[in-house]
C-alpha cells in the first residue's frame, strides 16, 4: 500500500514545481533557436564530432548565469533594466537596452529567416510564410495572458525534441565519435570561430533579460526559488541535450556519406540532416523541429524587446494587460515583428546572418555578465552572491566573455 503520508508531500511539491516552472523553460527552448540549430549543424558538417564537447561543457555556464537571473527577479521583483538603472545609473541602463535591442532584431531576423526556409521546403514563397508567422504571433499576444502565452511557447517549443529522434536514426559511430571528441585543434581560427558562434548560441543577452522579467511578471517571489532553480536547471540540461542531437545528426550524417564541409542554407541542412527518413519523413520531422525553435524564440525576443523598453519608458509592459492599457508595449512588439518580417520576406539572404549574430552575442558577453554579476553581488542577505560560490561565478564568466570574445575576434578576421 502506498503511504499516504509520503505521497501527499510528494504531490504537494510536484504541484508547487508546475505552478512555478515554466519562465526557466521557456527561455532554454528558446534558447536552441534557428541561429543554434545552424550554428550546431554548420560545426557538426564542419568539424565532426569536434566540438561536442562544448555543447556538454555549457551546461553548468548556462545554469549559473541564468540561476543569477532568477535570484534577482525573485529577491528584487524588478526587471534587468530597472535593477541596472537603480544601481548604475541611466546612462548604462539604456547602453544595456541598445545593446539588447540590438540582439533582440538580429535574433527575430534569424528566427524569421529559418521560419521563411522551412516555408521554402513546404512550398510556400517568403511573403506568404512570414504574413502567417506574423498574424500569429501578433494574435496570441493581443488576445492571451502571460501564463498562456507561456504555455503556447512550451508546446510549440516541444517540437525540438525532434532533433533527438533525428540523432539516434542517424547511428552515430561510436569510435569515431570518440576519436573526434578528444581531436580539439584549438589553434585553427575557422575553429575558435565557430567556439565563439556556439557560445553566443547558449549564451544570449536577451536570455537575462526575458526571464528575470518573467518571474517578476509570474509574480513568484524567493519562496519559490528552489522550485525556480530546479525549472533553469532542467532546461539547461534539455536545451544542451538538443544541441548536442543536432551537431550529431549532421556529423553521422555527412560522415556517413563521405562529405563535410558548411551548409549555408536551410534547404542545405535538411538536405544532409535528414536523408535517412526519406524526403517526405526528412522534411516534415526538420521542419516541426526548426519550426517549434524559431517561433519560441521569435516570441521570447519579441516579448523581451517591447517589455524592456517599456520598463525603460516606465509604462505598462506586460502581457496581462490589455493594448489599451499598454499602447506603448504592444506598439513595439507589432512594430519589431512586422519590420523583421518584412525585411525577410523581401527576400535579403540572411541565412549566412545566423552565425554572425551568435558570434555578436558572444562579443556582447562582457557588459550584460558583468552587469548581471556586479548586481547579484549588491542583493540583501542571505541571497547575495558571495564567499566560494561568487569567486566561481567570478570565474565562469569571466572565462565565456573573455574566450567568448577572443574567439569571435580571431574568427572574424582569421
Amino acid at each position: 500500500m502506498t503511504d499516504l503520508s509520503v505521497a501527499t508531500p510528494r504531490r504537494t511539491r510536484l504541484r508547487n514545481f508546475l505552478a512555478v516552472a515554466g519562465p526557466g523553460l521557456v527561455v532554454m527552448l528558446a534558447d536552441t533557436d534557428a541561429g543554434s540549430v545552424i550554428t550546431a549543424a554548420q560545426s557538426g558538417a564542419a568539424w565532426g564530432y569536434r566540438l561536442l564537447w562544448l555543447q556538454f561543457a555549457l551546461i553548468p555556464v548556462l545554469y549559473i548565469v541564468q540561476e543569477l537571473t532568477v535570484r534577482l527577479g525573485l529577491v528584487t521583483g524588478q526587471g534587468h533594466a530597472q535593477l541596472i538603472e537603480k544601481h548604475f545609473g541611466r546612462f548604462w541602463a539604456w547602453f544595456s537596452v541598445a545593446t539588447l535591442l540590438v540582439c533582440c532584431v538580429g535574433a527575430l531576423l534569424s528566427e524569421f529567416a529559418g521560419l521563411a526556409g522551412v516555408g521554402a521546403l513546404m512550398g510556400l514563397s517568403a511573403p506568404v510564410t512570414m504574413f502567417l508567422v506574423t498574424a500569429a504571433l501578433l494574435l496570441m499576444a493581443y488576445t492571451h495572458s502571460y501564463l498562456t502565452v507561456e504555455r503556447i511557447a512550451i508546446a510549440v517549443g516541444a517540437f525540438e525534441l525532434v532533433f533527438i529522434v533525428v540523432a539516434i536514426l542517424a547511428r552515430p559511430d561510436p569510435a569515431v565519435v570518440a576519436a573526434q571528441a578528444f581531436d580539439i585543434p584549438f589553434r585553427d581560427p575557422k575553429y575558435l570561430y565557430l567556439i565563439a558562434a556556439n557560445i553566443g548560441a547558449v549564451i544570449m543577452p536577451w536570455m537575462v533579460f526575458f526571464q528575470q522579467s518573467a518571474v517578476v511578471e509570474k509574480r513568484l517571489t524567493v519562496d519559490n526559488i528552489g522550485a525556480a532553480r530546479a525549472d533553469t536547471f532542467i532546461g539547461s540540461i534539455l536545451t544542451q541535450i538538443i544541441m548536442a542531437a543536432i551537431l550529431v545528426a549532421t556529423a553521422a550524417t555527412l560522415g556517413a556519406a563521405g562529405k563535410s564541409g558548411d551548409l549555408d542554407t536551410v534547404q542545405q541542412i535538411s538536405g544532409a540532416i535528414t536523408p535517412f527518413l526519406g524526403e517526405f519523413a526528412g522534411k516534415l520531422l526538420f521542419g516541426l523541429g526548426l519550426s517549434g525553435a524559431a517561433l519560441v524564440a521569435a516570441i521570447v525576443v519579441t516579448i523581451t524587446a517591447a517589455r524592456t523598453l517599456g520598463e525603460m519608458l516606465k509604462v505598462n509592459c506586460s502581457l496581462d494587460h490589455s493594448p489599451r492599457e499598454a499602447p506603448w508595449f504592444y506598439g513595439a512588439y507589432t512594430i519589431v515583428l512586422i519590420g523583421c518580417a518584412a525585411t525577410v520576406a523581401s527576400g535579403a539572404n540572411l541565412v549566412s546572418l545566423s552565425v554572425g549574430v551568435q558570434v555578436m552575442n558572444a562579443m556582447l558577453l562582457p557588459t550584460v555578465l558583468g552587469f548581471l554579476y556586479l548586481l547579484a553581488r549588491r542583493l540583501p542577505e542571505p541571497y547575495r552572491l558571495r564567499g566560494g560560490y561568487a569567486a566561481i561565478c567570478a570565474a565562469i564568466i569571466a572565462l565565456s566573455a573573455g574566450f567568448g570574445v577572443y574567439s569571435g575576434i580571431a574568427g572574424l578576421f582569421s
